[in-house]
């Protein structure tokens, strides 16, 4: 009897070449999108990943490939623990990843209870990463991708063993131009179709726009302060800034100068010069980890604090409360408390958690 699984199908070529390789592979598969928002909340004309022409694009990838397919409403659990919590990290002075939240809460969690209502052992993204079994302790481990320059193991830290067992990465050997290739050959519309890089609810980048929209507030004006506590010049409300920024301060200050602080209950903006951007050391909640329940003693490994970062040599410290310490052996440039911090041993991911301080 075929092992049942589901394919997660955004309408990009990614998940539609996922979906052929587990079709090929001997699976018995059903395509499904996951409805996220209305359009309506965005407020803008631009392009998005889950409109209704990526349904339609999904959908013919899947009658192509002899699949049912199905569209599950999720704009509830969406609106909750993504959109939510967008607005309320920022209004928190945080600096949040909403891509890391869908897969943790939607396309990993939401989405395999579905699938395994609809009978499916397996639920199957088009992600870039790979996933093994150790044959010694039994538990799943997380590795980059093959393709280093599409890999996307930082967004999938969070991943639970549950949900490793559970999920096929069909692409994580694979590179980019493969990828492409596999769907021109199977003469799938969306062979070259652009990938999405902004955050799907807020296509034109203005995240302070969609928040505005979604609250129905104003966020008000503040002042800029320098290091020491002087007033500079007025900003146009904390939430727009974030730390290191430069561009858009309006600030003459006779040389360069940028976001190095917030404070949401004073509504200020502290700035000072790149140099006072640099930190070695962070505090992070939250963890998961890969080789092992928890982390029990100080361990060496290569961390990094944004997506498109390069990861850097540090030691983790196990600290109480489930809270771990990085300290970098260089200072790096704008650690920001609201994104992650996912630990690499090589190839493999050690673990990751949620910055919520910087030393």
């Amino acid at each position: 009897m075929q092992t049942k699984a589901l394919i997660a199908m955004s309408g990009g070529v990614d998940s539609s070449v996922a979906a052929y390789l587990t079709k090929s592979a001997g699976f018995q598969c059903i395509g499904a999108t996951m409805r996220l928002y209305g359009n309506g909340i965005l407020g803008t004309q631009e392009s998005t990943c889950c409109s209704l022409d990526d349904v339609e694009d999904a959908r013919s990838v899947a009658l192509t490939l002899g699949m049912p397919f199905y569209v599950f409403n999720f704009t509830e659990n969406f609106r909750k623990n993504v959109m939510d919590k967008f607005v309320d990290c920022y209004e928190c002075g945080l600096t949040p990843n909403p891509c890391i939240d869908c897969n943790r809460y939607l396309k990993f969690a939401h989405l395999l209870e579905r699938a395994k209502l609809l009978g499916c052992e397996k639920i199957v993204t088009g992600h870039y990463a790979r996933i093994r079994q150790d044959n010694i302790t039994g538990r799943y481990l997380l590795y980059k991708a093959t393709d280093i320059s599409k890999d996307q193991s930082y967004v999938l830290y969070s991943l639970t063993q549950d949900q490793l067992a559970h999920t096929l990465l069909p692409l994580g050997e694979l590179t980019k131009t493969q990828a492409r290739q596999l769907a021109e050959e199977n003469g799938f519309l969306n062979a070259r179709k652009k990938d999405s890089q902004d955050i799907c609810f807020v296509p034109d980048g203005d995240y302070t726009a969609f928040m505005e929209r979604y609250t129905a507030k104003q966020y008000p004006a503040g002042d800029f302060l320098d290091q020491d506590g002087n007033v500079i010049g007025r900003h146009a409300g904390a939430v727009r800034y974030t730390l290191g920024q430069r561009k858009g301060l309006g600030l003459a200050m006779g040389e360069p100068v940028y976001v190095c602080e917030k404070n949401m209950a004073n509504n200020t903006v502290t700035v000072g010069p790149n140099e006072a951007l640099y930190k070695k050391i962070l505090r992070a909640n939250d963890w998961n980890w890969f080789p092992f329940p928890v982390l029990t003693e100080p361990m060496r490994i290569k961390a990094k604090c944004r997506y498109r970062h390069a990861e850097q040599a540090a030691t983790v410290y196990p600290e109480a409360d489930g809270f771990a310490r990085v300290e970098f052996e260089e200072p790096q440039r704008a650690i920001t408390p609201g994104q992650a911090v996912v630990l690499y041993e090589g190839d493999q991911v050690i673990g990751g958690g949620t910055i919520t301080e910087v030393l």
